[in-house]
């Protein structure tokens, strides 16, 4: 298969994302700076991906699942890195899931105030969506990704022989992410090849990147179905998978848009569609405690002064304010 290039269009900061079968060791040597003396890879020990990169590198493991992803990771992978030496003029290689990229991303952008990283996704997950973007994070007791930074990568490199060994589960999470595509404003692509859909993800969000870095205005529309999906994870204890939060909360962000008359039920129906394609579950596990769920909503990393949901609607999708509670807690029940 020929490889895919989208660019990432940010003036000094853009970087292109390669997508292809075969394509990682033949172009990651390509992409060291030559001012690099030293790699370090960040991954995780069962991800088994070996990357070469033409100079010395040294592998550094951080642990499966997300109570990892803290502050506390962090300052550890920062320790290791000064021991071995690791200076400014070197090179982060993040190897894994959207919690690799995550955590490898967020140490990169604040060791020595900032190290190039090139991300190198190894779920569908990573590469439909949390490796792209440059938005890097790492939780706290009192929310999801509510420590972070915007720092982007210099590449993305999405080897997609990588995605043979997932499990079921990581497909799930990854259709979770690429099911949204289709109600943020992108067209229908079902039919299409795994290779083809992954690149339509990514040129996308290279584009809703490209126009709104920071998100400062549409690239809040990357967080359809997210408000619910963090506030489960965490009510949950990360029981739930990222993108099975996701489905979730795509299912009741057309509920709630419905309920306050901006779609129809015909649409809901085409979300309830779109989700059954992809396996997806959009029930609330019926043990959900919908109180503390809706306070958690206030904790969002998109709420101001009000509850702040990505809503479908009349002029598509976009941001809006909420402050009925009611409404949350019936579009809630409505999914159990």
């Amino acid at each position: 298969m020929e490889t895919t290039v989208v660019d990432v269009n940010l003036g000094e900061h853009s970087y292109p994302v390669f997508i292809g079968t075969g394509c990682l060791q033949p172009i990651l040597p390509s992409l060291i700076p030559p001012t690099a003396r030293r790699a370090a890879v960040i991954t995780q020990e069962n991800i088994g991906v070996e990357i070469a990169t033409g100079i010395e590198q040294k592998t550094f493991y951080i642990a499966d699942g997300e109570h990892i992803k803290t502050l506390t990771t962090i300052e550890k992978l920062c320790s290791e890195w000064a021991k071995w030496g690791l200076t400014r003029s070197d090179i982060i290689i993040a190897v894994g899931g959207g919690l690799v990229t995550d955590v490898g991303g967020f140490a990169a952008s604040i060791y020595h105030r900032g190290l190039e990283v090139i991300h190198v996704p190894t779920t569908l997950l990573g590469m439909v969506d949390a490796a792209t973007g440059g938005k890097t994070a790492v939780n706290l007791p009192e929310g999801k990704n509510l420590v972070g930074s915007f720092w982007q990568p210099s590449a993305v490199v999405c080897e997609l022989e990588t995605l043979l060994s997932l499990p079921e589960r990581e497909w799930r999470c990854g259709y979770g992410e690429m099911a949204k595509y289709h109600f943020i404003g992108s067209n229908d692509f079902r039919q299409l090849e795994l290779a083809e859909q992954i690149t339509h993800c990514v040129r996308f969000k290279a584009d809703v990147v490209s126009e709104d870095e920071r998100e400062t205005g549409r690239r809040a529309i990357l967080n359809y179905g997210h408000t619910l999906a963090h506030a489960l994870e965490l009510e949950k204890d990360f029981v739930l998978a990222h993108g099975e939060a996701v489905a979730i909360g795509i299912r009741y962000a057309a509920e709630v848009a419905r309920l306050l008359g901006r779609i129809d039920q015909d649409r809901v129906d085409e979300h309830e569609s779109v989700l059954k394609h992809y396996g997806l579950s959009y029930t609330l596990p019926p043990s959900s405690d919908i109180e503390k769920l809706i306070a958690l909503f206030s904790r969002d990393k998109k709420a101001v002064e009000k509850i702040s949901f990505v809503l479908d609607g009349p002029k598509g999708i976009e941001l809006v304010e909420i402050d009925d509670k009611v409404i949350l807690k019936k579009a809630m029940e409505a999914l159990l």
